[in-house]
């Protein structure tokens, strides 16, 4: 009786035993394969009856429990587990001095690398690569030290000659120190 929904499943089966008796008592003199299907059609025709005869002055009733509603569960809630931070993906500065520049960051499973981006995205020079270490615990905050991948950073103009560079993640915001021309700024990315 799989194909029966759920909500009927006692109320048929108590049904169908019932009936089941009274078929099979009227249907003794019938060939053994019309029984059978009498047996087939009133079974079908009585679970149908049951699932679908619902009305408001009779209501189908139910061992199942009731599906229930937002404010009667609300305090049997449970508060929501805390899961292990992804911060894999693109990440966007969003507190540039300007509107046509700005730095973006790229974290893979093990490294991050940062560019200055200018000219309305068109143009890309690098300011960081260097290792990611992902958190390995449950948390809304998170920080890490990432050592410098001097093989790439060391030929790029623009690139910080730092051998760490400290990152927090909080609150959605991913945060770091750039420095340029003699000047440091906290960096404040968004996940793009």
């Amino acid at each position: 009786m799989s194909w029966i929904p759920s909500s009927c499943h006692l109320k048929v089966q108590t049904l169908s035993r019932a009936s089941t008796r009274r078929i099979l008592r009227e249907t003794t003199s019938m060939p053994r394969r019309k029984s059978l299907l009498a047996v087939t059609v009133a079974l079908a025709c009585l679970s149908l009856a049951a699932c679908g005869s619902a009305s408001p002055e009779s209501p189908v009733t139910s061992t199942q429990p009731a599906a229930s509603t937002p404010s009667a569960n609300a305090t049997s809630l449970e508060a929501p587990q805390p899961t292990i931070l992804d911060l894999t993906g693109e990440w966007k500065q969003t507190n540039s001095n300007a509107t046509d520049s700005w730095q973006d960051a790229v974290i893979t499973v093990n490294t991050i690398e940062i560019n200055w981006v200018t000219d309305n995205g068109d143009t890309k020079s690098l300011y960081w690569a260097g290792s990611f270490v992902p958190p390995t615990a449950p948390g809304d905050s998170y920080s890490w030290d990432s050592e410098n991948d001097h093989s790439k950073t060391d030929p790029a103009l623009m690139a910080s000659g730092d051998d760490i560079k400290t990152f927090t993640y909080s609150a959605g915001v991913l945060s770091w120190q750039a420095s340029a021309l003699g000047s440091t700024m906290t960096v404040k990315a968004q996940h793009v």
